[in-house]
């Protein structure tokens, strides 16, 4: 079918229902002042905002200060040293370098004065009556309070304010700088620390804030809170995609996932990288947005498994995203550290092994991977060099091999191994976690969306080219290694990969009837590749059913174990496939 003429069933907005707590969610100030209000009972009362970093505190506190009209207000920034000290403490991790910076395993405390944190404690402590605000990131340090409110916030909508430039980093006068540079100070640094104080919260907070849309803040308890996470991991659920176009965007996303046919293009989408994208949690008729890593940090045995959480530990080690380039561009041509270097030179424990599944395709699509047998290695890096000054157009075909791709091929990319998909291709990009570490060699000569020259990293990329992995090598080891592991009459399941290199095994299955799995302790990741629905079950009525369409990725926690997936509404009688990934032991 030619996606242009698909009909779009993909769902754009997936929720999950939180029953039992329809009264314990409030939506616009007016209520959830009021319910604040209504908790104040005693002469000395303390409330705590703690806030995770891209909260908008003037709207926040603005609303706060006029109709609770506190007594005394703290805020927390008063404890963190200024901003200019802030910078030179971060200075080793932030680099020079535009995108890279050096993971930061610190703690928040390391960014603030501890005479000053203890004088704002004594300030609280001093105070006999009244109304006390005590507002802002890690306020919770100075009182926990008499009811501690957590303002959290979406990682995707602090990347979108820092772009429009409504919003720079903490306590840094850059509101106008290099959105890229203002993500890597929040990716390297900020977050990592204002996770790990969150992560502590959890079990502590009395109410959840969530303000992603302007002057449209929704609010639930904590208990509420916590029902939505567990009830997450008790089931097949989906995180929130989101889209964003690229110089190489193509328009088969816009189609079948059913995007905005005004923008140019669109050219990623982040179907299901837990750290970035977020969760619906709805209650009643209020849906709250939160960072899906809150149920990584919050139940990472129960959703990870305790075999891979004793691995990585709270973190998602798999990566389900998008790459459209069909009637687009090609991608960069780039290749992924290993994971020496990637530990030595950034502070990361694993790195950036993957592999392309390709979902669609036309007739010339293609990938581009590995090294010719004849290519140089001198000649490639100085060509590259000049090609990064304007001196010449690189050559590609020349040093980099390029094998036709058409639909439901499988291509492996360990980490070392050069790469890009060509265009007229649709990529479900299967892989490790740790996304941000590409080093691009060669962007066909084009500029940023911005205007700007897109960072290229032939410095570091050098460095961990794999110079081995040349055109035979690449076809015996990476080119649609597809082997059958089970059969029986119109029921298939296939090993498509990965390398054995890479930690993460991918399974296919193609049924037009019941596909049985269990988890076996291990988080699985699937996305329905062919057919239009599927619905997901469980044998022993564990969690609702579930469906899912095509092209979308689900998370199955660990804790679920047996479940089922088969043909549904428009797919019914139809034969179907899935992919699954799971951490390989």
């Amino acid at each position: 079918m030619n996606y242009l003429n698909r009909q779009p069933n993909y769902d754009k907005e997936p929720e999950i229902v939180v029953s039992g707590y329809e009264d314990f969610a409030w939506e616009g100030y007016n209520d959830i002042l009021k319910e604040i209000k209504s908790r104040i009972n005693k002469d000395k009362f303390i409330i705590t905002v703690d806030t995770y970093p891209g909260v908008k505190d003037a709207e926040v506190l603005d609303n706060m200060t006029k109709r609770l009209k506190p007594d005394y207000i703290i805020k927390s920034e008063d404890v963190f040293y200024d901003g200019e000290k802030l910078t030179q403490l971060m200075q080793r991790n932030l680099t020079d370098d535009r995108v890279f910076g050096i993971m930061y395993y610190g703690s928040i405390l390391d960014f603030i004065d501890d005479k000053k944190l203890e004088k704002a404690r004594t300030t609280v402590n001093d105070i006999k009556r009244g109304t006390i605000l005590i507002y802002g990131v890690a306020a919770s340090l100075i009182s926990r309070g008499d009811i501690l409110i957590y303002a959290d916030m979406a990682r995707w909508e602090i990347q979108k304010r820092f772009r429009r430039g409504e919003l720079g980093n903490y306590k840094a006068d850059n509101l106008n700088d290099d959105p890229l540079v203002k993500y890597k100070r929040g990716y390297f640094i900020e977050w990592r620390v204002a996770d790990r104080h969150k992560e502590k919260l959890f079990d502590d907070i009395d109410y959840l804030l969530d303000t992603n849309i302007y002057d449209n803040p929704k609010m639930i308890t904590g208990d509420a809170f916590r029902a939505g996470l567990t009830k997450a991991i008790s089931r097949p659920f989906r995180v929130v995609p989101y889209f964003d176009p690229g110089v190489w965007g193509g328009q088969w996303m816009k189609q079948v996932c059913n995007l905005d046919k005004t923008e140019d293009n669109y050219a990623w989408c982040f179907d299901c990288v837990p750290e970035e994208n977020s969760l619906y949690l709805k209650y009643g008729k209020i849906r709250v947005e939160v960072p899906s890593l809150d149920v990584v940090l919050y139940k990472p045995i129960e959703l990870l498994g305790e075999k891979v959480y004793a691995r990585f530990g709270a973190e998602f080690p798999i990566r389900f995203d998008f790459l459209d380039t069909m009637d687009g561009q090609n991608l960069s041509l780039q290749v992924h550290p290993s994971t020496d270097y990637i530990q030595k030179t950034f502070g990361m424990h694993y790195t950036q092994d993957e592999s392309y599944y390709i979902l669609d395709a036309k007739d010339d699509a293609c990938v581009y991977l590995g090294l010719n047998d004849s290519a140089d290695k001198k000649d490639f890096i100085t060509d590259l060099e000049k090609a990064q000054k304007g001196e010449i157009v690189f050559d590609t075909d020349k040093y980099v091999n390029k094998f036709p791709a058409k639909k439901h091929d499988h291509f492996m990319i360990p980490a070392g191994t050069i790469h890009c998909s060509g265009s007229n291709c649709m990529v479900l990009e299967i892989s490790a976690t740790p996304y941000i570490f590409t080093f691009k060699l060669w962007d066909w000569g084009r500029l940023g969306l911005d205007g700007k020259p897109r960072p290229v990293h032939i410095n570091h990329g050098k460095n961990v080219i794999r110079w081995d992995r040349t055109t035979k090598w690449v076809y015996n080891n990476l080119i649609d290694k597809v082997k059958i592991i089970a059969e029986d009459g119109n029921y298939k399941e296939e090993v498509t990969g990965l390398h054995e290199f890479e930690f993460i095994e991918t399974r296919r299955t193609w049924s037009d009837g019941i596909m049985e799995h269990n988890t076996q302790g291990i988080v699985n990741v699937l996305n329905l590749v062919e057919g239009e629905e599927a619905i997901v079950e469980s044998p022993q009525n564990k969690f609702e059913p579930f469906i899912v369409h095509y092209a979308e990725t689900f998370i199955v926690p660990a804790a679920v174990g047996e479940y089922t997936v088969r043909p549904y509404g428009r797919s019914k009688k139809r034969r179907i496939a899935t992919i699954k990934a799971y951490v390989k032991f």
